[in-house]
């Protein structure tokens, strides 16, 4: 069975090289079930292994031929083998939380062969803690950030005795829709070569605005240039990862405070700790740092990334006040910034979002492929994204999720990517760049640690 890829889809596919894996992933860190024995995370690996009937989009691996007319298409592994995509691994001791940081970053690491579908579990066993892990990584080709969630979402229940649960990539019967594709756009808007049809042509009010502020500099739903860092350098394919999780209630207290949203605030961590970071390199620029902010177009409007993957993603770029000294201004900066960018998405329709963050990401993705760092300024300089989960205790087939920590993609010229998924009263933030161009990435938990501290005290919380 042959379906056609979203352009997205086929622009992730493209991109993908041997120094940029274009896949996203998660770490989930199980609390054994009382009662379980010293084989469980075994057990658990052979009941995920021997998934009966797997879901369609777990199936598919990309392929082009002359019959598809040099296309990429999804076809279907007429000679799955799920114990490729499923494995069983052991951490060497003494087992600490950095040995299975050090895991995750070797397997994030690595290409998903197009031969195949798409996709690995690991189940991981070996903290000395008692505790289990998963990681899980998928190609960006096939699913979004909030896809990859719901996914996730899927296999979970906040039953803990529950049992007999599918994993993500088991098949589930799911309710009749309308002919879309999987990122819910429907198929008549992506026929074209970038998915634009007259819908998003019929933009050039908010387009002109638009560019007229990013010429200005003033960032809003599209960035041409911003200061260049070490971060926005070549890349190599080997990768660095670090995770940390703080409350939900100590950010929303400083949002609260400072009449601005939990997003806002995670945004001014990041912007704090990266002024600290650079700092200690001497390599802070005088010109505000410029974000990348993904959001979800079920954010703005009710057509949504499903659970069969897909995606169906705009974007603001956010100056995050890296100027500024006092974390005070700089979280009032970060606020501004969205919210001019929120107010220029606000006028567009899906189509048209998707449209203008094409337009946004055309520098990032022309300028390596052209071999023009250097020459020309990024569009921004970090990927930060924020992605809500689930607010309650979860749970699988008995085991206890005790965080929830994502890995996205750097590429060429944004060797950072700052990725936070929400889940039962924590925010947990995942951190992945190139072990070369990014070194000592894990001092960058610390300085996000600080900066919460410092919007605190700032905000009188």
């Amino acid at each position: 069975m042959v379906t056609p890829i979203d352009p997205t889809g086929v622009g992730f596919l493209l991109a993908e090289n041997r120094s940029m894996p274009m896949h996203v992933g998660g770490l989930q860190l199980y609390r054994k079930p009382e009662g379980a024995g010293r084989n469980y995370a075994r057990e658990l690996y052979e009941h995920m292994s021997s998934t009966e009937r797997i879901a369609p989009l777990f199936l598919r691996h990309p392929h082009r031929s002359t019959r598809t007319a040099g296309q990429l298409v999804w076809e279907q592994d007429e000679q799955f083998d799920i114990e490729h995509h499923v494995r069983h691994n052991a951490l060497p001791k003494p087992g600490r939380v950095r040995e299975l940081l050090e895991l995750c970053s070797r397997l994030h690491s690595t290409r998903l062969a197009w031969e195949r579908p798409l996709w690995e579990a690991h189940v991981i066993e070996g903290l000395r803690d008692g505790r289990m892990a998963i990681y899980t990584k998928v190609h960006h080709s096939l699913v979004d950030g909030v896809s990859a969630t719901r996914l996730m979402a899927s296999s979970l229940s906040p039953d803990p005795d529950k049992r007999g649960m599918q994993p993500p990539w088991g098949y589930r019967e799911k309710p009749a829709r309308d002919a879309t594709d999987t990122a819910g756009v429907p198929l008549s808007a992506l026929r074209t070569a970038l998915g634009i049809t007259a819908e998003a042509a019929g933009m050039p009010a908010a387009l002109i605005k638009t560019l007229t502020k990013s010429v200005r500099n003033e960032t809003s739903a599209l960035s041409l240039y911003a200061p260049r860092t070490m971060l926005n350098q070549q890349i190599t394919g080997s990768r660095r990862f670090a995770a940390q999780h703080w409350p939900i209630e100590r950010i929303r207290g400083v949002g609260k405070a400072a009449g601005t949203t939990i997003n806002d605030v995670v945004i001014a961590m990041c912007a704090g700790a990266l002024r600290s970071y650079l700092l200690d390199f001497n390599e802070l620029p005088d010109e505000s740092l410029v974000a990348m902010v993904p959001i979800g177009l079920n954010a703005k409007k009710s057509q949504i990334p499903s659970a069969e993957g897909g995606n169906a993603v705009g974007s603001i770029m956010v100056k995050m006040g890296t100027e500024f000294a006092d974390p005070a201004d700089r979280l009032r900066a970060v606020q501004a910034s969205m919210k001019d960018g929120k107010e220029a998405l606000s006028s567009m329709t899906p189509m048209q979002i998707l449209a203008m963050s094409a337009i946004g990401q055309a520098p990032a993705i022309l300028t390596p492929m052209f071999r023009m760092q250097g020459i020309v300024r990024p569009p921004y300089n970090v990927v930060i994204s924020n992605v809500p989960g689930p607010r309650t205790t979860q749970y699988f087939n008995g085991a206890q999720l005790v965080g929830s920590y994502p890995l996205s993609i750097p590429i060429h010229g944004m060797a950072l990517n700052i990725t936070c998924t929400s889940y039962d009263g924590l925010m947990c933030f995942g951190l992945i760049g190139c072990r070369r161009t990014v070194p000592h990435l894990q001092r960058l938990l610390t300085y996000l640690d600080d900066e919460l501290k410092a919007l605190e005290k700032a905000a009188g919380v």
